[in-house]
């Protein structure tokens, strides 16, 4: 049963644990502000206080509205119970996965809980709950306070971005500054596919404009690439063809060559004649792309 309590009493300390979504919260405000609060907020009542776990967005279009009462409902006795309970209604909530993974790094790190009793607390598996702790431990702090902030699109980090952190040479330094230059620009997600692709695998020219805050400049240069294969004659797409999958392949092999199951004696033979044979012909190679990036960058 929810009750009316003065909204001076919410406790906030888990607001940073939710992700604000600012297009979202302005339709909630104009609903509110027709409608009031139809859904009451949710969390754990503790002396005089109501420690919010859920309805950030309508605390605020309240305080934006000036409404000094907002109905509450309890999610359990103690926190602990109360966290748990909410994860177990998340797939009916607006939960989003970091958001599981922010309170279930809380039950693991800040209450003791291990993997084991958090899984079976919440009837899921041991894999469910260690996927979303290792994702939130993967990210630094300039990546999670914009997707937290609603400054990057998390579906663009969690299916553009974050797959490059597989490239070799791609660290979190790199990642972070991509989002960080991105964050607060409204793009849509296949301009901000295009600016990573450009900024991961392109020249550092391309990179050095995201980073100095010139973003249409690349996103222009992208858009003059024609999407159309009949911009480029039968030869050209053929040799970009080639190129794409010397990339692809160049990737590939250093990706595995490290492997330490590479360690039978017939492949040792056949490798060392392979890369003999590249090796004599790389410097030929490597000169004669570099003609080929410069003439191109200048046409």
């Amino acid at each position: 049963m929810a009750t009316e309590i003065e909204i001076t009493s919410l406790d906030l300390r888990y607001e940073s644990y939710r992700m604000k979504h600012p297009a979202r919260e302005g339709r909630l405000l104009a609903s509110i502000a027709q409608r009031g609060i139809e859904e009451p907020l949710e969390g754990v009542p503790a002396a005089d206080l109501f420690i919010l776990l859920n309805g950030f967005k309508r605390y605020r279009c309240a305080r934006q509205l000036q409404i000094r009462t907002v109905p509450f409902s309890s999610l359990g006795p103690e926190e602990v119970g109360a966290i748990l309970n909410l994860l177990r209604v998340s797939h009916d909530k607006t939960l989003s996965i970091l958001e599981q993974a922010r309170f279930l790094t809380e039950l693991k790190q800040g209450r003791g809980m291990s993997l084991a009793e958090i899984a079976e607390e919440l009837s899921r598996s041991k894999a469910w709950v260690s996927m979303r702790l290792s994702l939130l431990a993967e990210m630094s702090p300039g990546v999670r306070e914009p997707l937290f902030r609603g400054a990057f699109p998390v579906y663009a980090y969690m299916y553009v971005v974050r797959p490059f952190m597989r490239m070799n040479g791609v660290g979190r330094e790199r990642i972070d500054q991509f989002v960080q230059a991105l964050s607060g620009h409204p793009l849509s997600l296949r301009e901000i596919e295009q600016l990573a692709h450009g900024f991961f695998r392109g020249p550092d020219s391309f990179r050095q404009e995201i980073l100095n805050g010139n973003i249409a400049l690349p996103l222009q240069r992208m858009k003059e690439v024609p999407a159309d294969p009949e911009g480029c004659s039968e030869f050209e797409r053929l040799l970009l063809h080639d190129l794409e999958l010397a990339q692809k392949y160049l990737q590939r092999i250093m990706g595995k060559s490290q492997d330490p199951r590479l360690q039978s004696r017939s492949f040792n033979a056949q490798c060392h004649l392979l890369t003999a044979g590249i090796l004599s012909r790389s410097r030929a190679f490597f000169q004669t792309l570099r003609k080929l990036h410069d003439r191109s960058g200048q046409a």
